[in-house]
């Protein structure tokens, strides 16, 4: 006779048990799934892509209901089990239905932690954990612009990429002095915001939320300084608390979570407790792999088998955020810790830290690049030695997808989520010859859940069984994944220019009718930087009237958040508009003639450059020698007066991340120097992405391009008259 076998959750960590009881004895049990949502298990680490990429529900679904009846499990979906007797040995749903079990496990999960803040149960403020929380966010979108996610962690940044998409003008509000603090360090923090700044966030940093305000609906935050931040939209991203309420109803030992041994027994035999909603050893874990981990042991002791116990996991985390890729596991504090490497690139943006502690590898932090995660995953979990980082060569001609796939051996695992080794990869490659990620994904459930290890899934595919332990496969280059301009387009900014150029797209309305605008009003990202790429590529028809729409609401809000083509540009020199010293000592004596030529130089730039339409804010910094600090280096443009004649410079940064100008060329003559300068900033206006900050673009780009073009006589020329032209074209138009 088959043994009863009910799960209470119908969530990740319950169908993996299920799955995994299958795999062992698909015959010894008659299994009941309760769920309190009316769906089908899907994967909730990808929540956030049905905001990110607008993907349906369907697209996250990871067993439909033909699953269910194929393997013979019976769901009640939309149950709430609200009791558990333990004397007669059944569950009861509020709905009054009551089920009968031999053997009982609680899956139940994890409830969004809802802080104490007044209002905080206002509508407009929202929770992020599920399917319905994803479809409340799309559907304020559709009629509000400004939302506000309190919390800078992991689910708090997924939520706000995704309502960014979904076209909103997102705020992100957070307690601690940077981003992630509890997976990051302040280097990699910092590189993050940069990343997420670009893409259309904005962030307020150690800020205590002390009110949510508005009569009927959440209209704004107060924060404990004073301040104030106007919303229309809440969403409360600052945790989780397991879903213990059944247990603790049931007589079940309750602490933080459910108690449970190392074979994820609770205190009453019969009932076991696996995922976010246990506590093993004071620890309960809300990441998928450790769930995944005690759903493997959990299955062997429901099926009789002998199994290893459950001695905990490592932590990780890994930011699923189009374009950026973060990875922390481990412990990578700083107190009992030594830095055993830190490696940082900033101009590809990529930094790696690797902590330990007696020798042995604790912790790890990558960004930029996550090749390294699998490896470095193996290096913490197993305690390895520091020493084993030194033996890591690089090779020539691969990438480090490619790299870090070489070294792994056949038994080491790729997908820790779904714990699938390489060799199992290769085999199903080679066997059911497969072609694509989304195959092995299929047929190995690699990368099927985080999607952290797709790089290296991707590798193994493309290099097959030339990568069991055998370096040397050469590797196209890496692509970097295109981030939309927001989530009124699936066009990035360069894909979005050459549409614009290719369609003729001359104003604001013909951009959204014949680029497929999802928004015809747009929002507060694409509507300047469609004007923009309107002026600059010289498209615009100035005798339309630049409205989105034929609304005049619409247009005197664009109007009042200030959004224009221009963008400002300002003159940092020794002297302001009085002539009065401002970065020099009143000690240092200013040659009368360096001052007047230093003046005329600024008038002269001013009437060149008048108020031009820019990517980005520019600074232009004016110095009439070396003895004067006139903070050229740190400036985006910077001129400054030399033995040798006028040396221009260009993509200083005197903010965080600081860089210096790069020198770009020198010139006897002013005039030359001004047509230098004129030109360095057309070609910045004519490549840059809208938002791109000068020294970004350089970055980006190359150094060497810039100087190229600057250089060359005609091409110089050709640029700063171009850039006349523009001016004379914006007078009169």
């Amino acid at each position: 006779m088959m043994k009863k076998l009910v799960i209470v959750g119908n969530g990740m960590a319950g169908i993996k048990c299920v799955e995994e009881i299958l795999d062992l004895e698909p015959d010894q049990f008659q299994i009941t799934i309760f769920g309190a949502e009316p769906r089908p298990g899907y994967n909730r680490v990808l929540l956030s892509k049905m905001l990110q990429d607008e993907s349906s529900f369907e697209h996250i679904v990871t067993h439909n209901w033909a699953w269910y009846e194929e393997n013979g499990v019976r769901l009640y979906a939309g149950e709430r089990v609200c009791g558990i007797d333990i004397a007669a040995r059944t569950v009861e749903t509020e709905s009054g239905i009551k089920e009968p079990y031999d053997m009982l496990i609680l899956a139940t999960g994890s409830l969004p932690f809802i802080p104490s803040i007044p209002g905080a149960r206002k509508q407009g403020v929202i929770a992020f954990r599920n399917v319905g929380d994803c479809e409340t966010m799309a559907e304020y979108a559709k009629t509000y612009e400004k939302a506000t996610v309190i919390g800078g962690g992991l689910l708090g940044l997924e939520a706000a990429q995704g309502l960014l998409n979904l076209g909103m003008e997102v705020e992100v509000v957070h307690n601690a002095q940077y981003l992630m603090n509890r997976q990051l360090d302040r280097a990699a923090a910092v590189l993050l915001q940069r990343e997420l700044e670009q893409q259309g966030m904005r962030f307020h940093l150690a800020k205590k939320t002390v009110n949510i305000m508005g009569r009927n609906r959440a209209q704004g935050l107060m924060f404990s300084d004073g301040n104030r931040l106007e919303t229309d939209l809440v969403v409360l991203a600052v945790g989780i608390r397991p879903n213990i309420e059944l247990a603790q109803g049931s007589g079940l030992k309750v602490n933080h979570a459910i108690v449970v041994d190392d074979y994820m027994r609770t205190s009453i035999p019969g009932i076991y407790a696996v995922g976010e909603c246990a506590e093993h050893r004071g620890i309960s874990y809300g990441l998928v792999a450790p769930l995944y981990e005690q759903c493997k042991v959990l299955a062997k002791v429901i099926c009789g088998r002998e199994t290893a116990p459950y001695e905990g996991s490592v932590p990780y985390a890994q930011l699923k955020v189009a374009g950026i890729q973060v990875f922390s596991a481990g412990d990578i504090r700083e107190e009992g810790n030594e830095t055993a490497v830190m490696e940082y690139d900033g101009i590809r943006g990529i930094y790696k830290k690797v902590m330990m502690r007696n020798s042995a590898v604790t912790g790890a932090i990558l960004f930029g690049d996550t090749a390294e995660s699998t490896s470095l995953l193996g290096m913490v979990r197993r305690g390895a030695p520091v020493a084993e980082l030194a033996t890591q060569d690089k090779g020539k001609g691969v990438s480090r997808a490619e790299e870090e796939a070489a070294k792994l051996s056949d038994e080491e695992t790729v997908c820790a989520c779904n714990g699938v080794s390489k060799g199992t990869i290769l085999r199903a490659i080679t066997i059911d010859k497969l072609k694509t990620v989304d195959e092995v994904k299929s047929r190995t459930k690699a990368s099927a859940s985080c999607g952290g290890c797709r790089p290296l899934v991707a590798a193994l595919l493309k290099n097959g069984s030339s990568l069991s332990g055998i370096s040397g496969a050469v590797a196209a280059p890496a692509v970097q994944e295109a981030v939309p301009v927001c989530g009124c387009t699936h066009y990035d900014h360069d894909s979005l220019k050459t549409a614009m150029m290719t369609a003729q797209c001359r104003t604001p309305v013909e951009v959204v009718s014949r680029l497929g605008w999802t928004r015809q009003q747009g929002c507060g990202f694409c509507r300047p930087a469609v004007l923009y790429y309107l002026e600059s590529l010289g498209l615009r028809d100035r005798s339309a009237s630049g409205q989105w729409v034929g609304d005049v609401a619409i247009q005197a809000a664009v109007q009042h958040s200030g959004e224009s083509a221009s963008t400002s540009l300002c003159f940092v020199n020794f002297m302001d508009l009085n002539g009065e010293s401002q970065l020099i000592s009143e000690s240092i004596q200013i040659d009368g003639e360096a001052f007047a030529e230093v003046a005329w130089l600024k008038e002269r730039l001013s009437a060149v450059w008048g108020r031009r339409a820019l990517p980005a804010p520019i600074a232009v910094a004016v110095c009439p020698g070396p003895e004067y600090p006139g903070g050229v280096l740190v400036h985006d443009i910077g001129l400054s007066r030399s033995p040798a004649g006028w040396e221009v410079y260009a993509g200083g940064h005197a903010e965080h991340p600081v860089r210096q100008g790069r020198l770009i060329g020198v010139e006897e003559n002013t005039e030359e120097a001004v047509l230098m300068a004129a030109a360095c900033l057309q070609m910045y206006r004519y490549n840059a992405r809208y938002g791109e900050k000068m020294w970004e673009w350089i970055e980006r780009t190359d150094i060497l391009v810039l100087r190229e073009n600057v250089l060359d006589a005609a091409l110089r020329s050709e640029l700063a008259g171009s850039l006349c032209v523009d001016k004379a074209e914006r007078v009169t138009g």
